[in-house]
């Protein structure tokens, strides 16, 4: 967490998963393996934070190549549709971080979703979660062609906020990915527990 500076943020950035949601690959790879010749933890090593999923994720291959390529891996046998179901079902809320979220935009505070993710991901969260419609805006890996920590996907976000340096604060769970928005003069946190990090961003907004 970086010290506060004299000005309070214009914008609070969030990323995604394991801060507003959680998220267990295995939850999918259990329902994946039933349908292929691989044991659920034997799935989830092909799906799960994996080189295959960043290439996709960094849109380095599009929803079908991925799914062919998971089918290829693992016998997988199961229709698209019903991969397509299985793989994004596999969040949770965390009811203190939307919390956080709402008194937000209640405040109206301007607020963004950064996260390292797929299309498949993106619609499942759309359809199942209402709170993911009231950001302000969203810069998705899979759309910028990058994934955190390069530089071109903070750029994204600075030229969708129209702002840079103290004037955003970031919420990551990930430490190399707050280093790198905090070298950009982004006030950061790095989330781990909300009872920690809520008071922390009310802290640097000055208001309560």
């Amino acid at each position: 967490m970086n010290k506060h500076p004299s000005t309070p943020p214009r914008a609070v950035v969030f990323d995604l998963g394991k801060v507003l949601l959680d998220f267990d690959y295995r939850i999918a790879a259990r329902t994946l393996a039933a349908k292929s010749r691989f044991e659920a933890e034997e799935f989830k090593r092909v799906v799960d934070q994996s080189p295959l999923l960043h290439r996709y994720e960094s849109a380095a291959i599009t929803t079908a190549e991925f799914f062919a390529e998971v089918a290829q891996l693992t016998g997988y046998h199961g229709t698209v549709a019903e991969f397509r179901a299985a793989f994004g079902d596999i969040f949770s809320e965390i009811p203190a971080m939307l919390a956080l979220h709402r008194e937000l935009r209640v405040r109206d505070i301007p607020t963004f979703i950064f996260s390292n993710t797929n299309e498949i991901a993106v619609g499942h969260i759309q359809e199942r979660f209402p709170f993911f419609a009231n950001f302000t805006g969203y810069v998705y890996s899979h759309e910028v062609g990058c994934m955190k920590p390069a530089p071109k996907i903070y750029e994204a976000i600075e030229t969708l906020t129209s702002l840079t340096g103290a004037d955003l604060l970031y919420l990551d769970d990930r430490a190399e990915n707050i280093a790198a928005g905090a070298a950009r003069g982004w006030q950061t946190i790095l989330h781990h527990d909300p009872a920690v990090t809520v008071p922390a961003v009310w802290q640097k907004l000055k208001t309560d």
